[in-house]
């Protein structure tokens, strides 16, 4: 059998697109370039358009989505001849609600579309989920540990998005330098494997390192967790902060039977302070089934590889002269809309643009708001504290029939 190659690679490389070719639109699907191409020699590059960013439909058993990556986006169109207006980013929103109205010659953004899409709805669905997890962690601390899941040019932009949503930590190394959030973790497997023995290597992580960091071990390297739990405690006593669980449930059955074992373990030994973690494969429902026993989740794929939020964007509006028409495909409503707020900050009705709420509308609050003027940024940007501070807030607001997201069989 015969393999044809067209090419040879002399040296590796990492496949990443620079900044600067991300904001040329040089990551764009071929088509927008095409699409361009002839518009302009059939001279209606000039035509300017109101482009509606909206999701029609979300992933089974979602009512509500976090929106976020905002801020890259804003980086992405800021210096084009652009009106941009948006949600502030946090916000939360529902089918069919615009979240971005974009205005401006089409051809100006065209090119844009592509990477646009990809920033907002990889962010948005990550945080989404990240938000979904929390709520089912309840009070609960939550943990992202995902980025082994992703390309790690993407790093940062997942730890950020998986902060706005409302886990407690992240892991990555970079987030202190991109996000000013400290990282956060144990240890692990491959640590104890090299020390060869996990009293060992528990002591050594205790010597060595900063006394800031919290003492917790990974106990199920080489014998039974329960068994490792209580080696950890003797081995550490009261310096013993908590015990990380990260055995996959298909190893040793049910994993609640599991947690119960090892803290029934540890309270005989007099180690009732030391907090029990668990990881490995988590959603919201083993969280829900879990949470009134674990002290805290490290959650990684679920999060990191989230169910898609699919945004996507629709010319609604073109203009012709000088009157806005108002047109769009089949399947999508045709004119631009706006979203205000009505009673509180998690209750939408959507209207035409320009016009006013309904009458029934009680402290209306426009939703979609002015971040680019002619291309230049005229809206101050929150920091990420303040951005994951609004999520709570709204979700404190949802009705609690759209806050639960556990089944009746995973409630304790």
């Amino acid at each position: 059998m015969k393999f044809w190659v067209s090419s040879l690679v002399e040296k590796p490389q990492i496949y990443v697109a620079s900044k600067e070719e991300i904001k040329k639109g040089l990551t764009a699907d071929v088509y927008f370039k095409r699409t361009v191409d002839v518009l302009e020699k059939m001279g209606l590059c000039d035509v300017w358009v109101r482009a509606e960013l909206h999701s029609y439909s979300f992933p089974k058993g979602y009512q509500w989505a976090v929106f976020a990556g905002l801020e890259e986006a804003l980086w992405l169109l800021e210096g084009y001849e652009v009106n941009v207006y948006s949600l502030p980013e946090g916000t939360i929103f529902y089918p069919k609600e615009p979240v971005m109205v974009i205005e401006g010659p089409y051809c100006v953004f065209a090119m844009l579309e592509t990477a646009l899409l990809g920033i907002l709805r990889h962010a948005t669905s990550i945080a989404t989920k990240a938000a979904r997890i929390k709520l089912a962690a309840g009070d609960k601390k939550v943990y992202f540990f995902g980025l082994r899941a992703l390309h790690p040019a993407i790093a940062p932009m997942a730890d950020r998005a998986a902060y706005i949503g409302g886990v407690d930590g992240v892991a990555g190394l970079a987030a202190e330098k991109y996000l000013g959030v400290k990282p956060v973790g144990t240890m692990p497997h491959a640590f104890i494997i090299v020390v060869g023995d996990p009293v060992k290597a528990w002591k050594a992580f205790d010597k060595y390192l900063d006394e800031s960091i919290p003492r917790i071990a990974l106990v199920d390297t080489f014998y039974d967790e329960r068994y490792e739990s209580v080696l950890a405690f003797r081995a550490l006593g009261e310096k013993l902060y908590g015990v990380r669980l990260d055995t996959p449930k298909s190893r040793r059955g049910d994993m609640r039977s599991l947690v119960e074992e090892v803290r029934w373990a540890l309270d005989l030994e007099g180690g009732k302070h030391v907090k029990i973690f668990v990881s490995g494969g988590l959603d919201e429902e083993e969280i829900c089934r879990l949470r009134d026993i674990v002290d805290g989740f490290g959650v990684g794929s679920s999060i990191a590889f989230p169910p898609s939020i699919d945004i996507s964007m629709d010319i609604v509006e073109v203009k012709r002269g000088e009157k806005w028409e108002k047109i769009a495909k089949r399947g999508k409503l045709p004119g631009a809309k706006t979203v205000y707020a009505c009673n509180n900050i998690v209750n939408h009705v959507v209207v035409l643009w320009g016009s006013k709420p309904p009458r029934t509308c009680r402290n209306p609050r426009q939703m979609l708001v002015e971040y680019i003027r002619e291309g230049k940024l005229v809206r101050r940007l929150p920091s990420l504290d303040e951005i994951r501070k609004y999520v709570f807030e709204q979700l404190e607001q949802l009705d609690p029939s759209l806050k639960s997201v556990c089944s009746a069989e995973s409630k304790h």
